[in-house]
């Protein structure tokens, strides 16, 4: 399985929004920079999430980013949804059609059962990790230091 760098990205970029005091936004350009991302494809991933209701814009010269619900409300299965959708992670092709030579190859997966089951349990296991509680992870004393130097660079580029 392959995750796209978009989703993770994401993540740390709704942690960051988190991390806003009540009514103040975050550039997107801010955030991207922030992130190591491309501001282009940034922004795409900034509108997905506006989209599915995570988070919201505010426009105008004093505008910018802040989270539309709150962190115990947001999972990591919504941000993963917001960015790559609701498909399936697992496909058949039809080889096992194909190998046993049946009349409708595609309809035939002997893994199918196996991988729909798999499946559910990872979205389970996203749905149960929210916001809040990877926000209560950057508290531990391991990332202390390195979240306070955060804080302090959010306290300078957010507005409002």
């Amino acid at each position: 399985m392959h995750m796209k760098p978009g989703v993770e990205q994401s993540v740390y970029a709704i942690l960051l929004l988190n991390m806003l005091p009540d009514k103040a936004v975050l550039p997107g350009e801010a955030i991207s920079q922030q992130l190591g991302t491309s501001p282009t494809y940034f922004q795409k991933l900034l509108r997905k999430l506006v989209s599915s209701g995570l988070i919201t814009s505010v426009p105008g010269v004093k505008g910018g980013f802040k989270l539309n619900r709150k962190s115990e409300d947001i999972s990591v299965l919504d941000i993963y949804v917001a960015i790559e959708g609701q498909q399936s992670l697992y496909s058949p092709s039809g080889v096992l059609g194909d190998l046993l030579e049946l009349e409708e190859p595609e309809r035939c997966c002997l893994l199918t059962d196996l991988m729909v089951e798999a499946e559910n349990a990872w979205r389970v296991r996203l749905e149960q990790q929210t916001i809040a509680c990877l926000s209560e992870k950057m508290k531990e004393e391991r990332f202390q230091e390195k979240t306070e130097k955060l804080t302090d660079w959010l306290s300078q580029k957010r507005i409002g």
